[in-house]
């Protein structure tokens, strides 16, 4: 795989405000691009996100997707049915979001011997994600 060679801008300073920090600071929770992607492939109740991404507590769910609906990433629709059925779809916002989420998502899958590297590297210095629950998580740096 060729590499590109960047030219270092002088000074170089990554700003609060600058894209590359602003999307860190929308994809930083754990669950995010996760919700994206599998809201990618059509509307989805609660029970089914859940379903669909083994290891998320219901609370880390319900406020990845009280984040999104904020952020107006994804829409939450309320079915009158008995009991109440929500449903939850990407809105033309969060579409916008899915392409570069499947690019880096199709690198992981072409580069799992990379990724399985680094969780050994990681294990082994003792770095190893354990937390579910990312208010207790602490950074790594």
């Amino acid at each position: 795989m060729a590499s590109t060679v960047r030219h270092l801008p002088d000074p170089l300073v990554i700003s609060e405000t600058c894209p590359p920090r602003r999307i860190h600071m929308l994809l930083t929770p754990k669950w995010t691009s996760m919700v994206i992607y599998v809201l990618n492939f059509g509307p989805l109740r609660t029970g089914q996100l859940q379903r669909s991404m083994p290891g998320i507590s219901k609370k880390m769910l319900t406020q990845t997707l009280r984040e999104l609906e904020a952020d107006q990433l994804l829409s939450r629709k309320v079915h009158q049915v008995v009991p109440p059925a929500v449903e939850y779809s990407l809105t033309e916002l969060g579409q916008k979001f899915v392409e570069p989420l499947l690019a880096l998502y199709d690198w992981a899958e072409a580069n799992s011997v990379l990724l399985d590297t680094v969780e050994r590297n990681r294990a082994a210095c003792g770095q190893a994600e354990i937390v579910e629950d990312e208010s207790e998580a602490l950074p790594l740096s």
